[in-house]
């Protein structure tokens, strides 16, 4: 067989990272390990090295992805509004979309028990900014203000109460999780209008 080419290698390289992005979100960054991902794609696990220096690498390319697909999703999903976000991001289907969901919630525990040195950390910090960045703007503050503690709180409130309804998801407690965090951010939002 000949050798794959370059255009070939381009897409077998994206079809990795994309497919890498959900399944880190699906089954957690130690969940998955590199013959599961290169099976995924259908690929052999020895062409993985062709793509990538090491699952470290990797894990950083993914989260990037994800965050990167995250930030597209909501330019096209018509989310003008911070209710209309919380609406969407503490919705039932968006706990049980694990695969294409937030990263940020998705990988949480995980990138805590990555060395500082890993790269997938940096990735992952990018992406917690990214996530407040939009916060500040669906609420009308100046467009390059940084976040304040009210936009954090609102942010470890989102995906604190996302995680912890996927974890108790079959229980009557995973949508009052939902439903609590979705009634105080709105009252927060209601409040910042005045």
């Amino acid at each position: 067989m000949g050798r794959a080419s370059k255009e070939q290698m381009e897409r077998n390289r994206d079809c990795i990272i994309k497919t890498s992005a959900e399944l880190f979100r699906e089954r957690g960054l130690d969940g998955v390990s590199v013959s599961d991902i290169m099976a995924a794609v259908g690929l052999t696990h020895g062409g993985f090295y062709g793509h990538f220096s090491s699952k470290d690498e990797l894990e950083a390319l993914a989260c990037q992805r994800a965050i990167d697909d995250a930030q597209d999703f909501f330019a096209a999903s018509g989310i003008a509004t911070f209710d209309e976000l919380v609406d969407y991001y503490l919705s039932a289907k968006h706990r049980d979309s694990f695969g294409d969901g937030c990263t940020v919630a998705a990988l949480a525990s995980d990138v805590l028990r990555k060395p500082p040195e890993k790269p997938v950390r940096e990735a992952y910090t990018r992406g917690v900014k990214k996530m407040a960045a939009r916060l500040v703007a669906l609420q009308g503050d100046a467009p390059d203000a940084e976040p304040s503690d009210r936009h954090l709180a609102q942010l470890a409130m989102l995906a604190g109460a996302l995680m912890l309804a996927r974890a108790t998801k079959g229980d009557e407690i995973s949508e009052r999780f939902l439903n609590a965090a979705k009634n105080t951010l709105h009252a927060t939002s209601d409040d910042h209008e005045k």
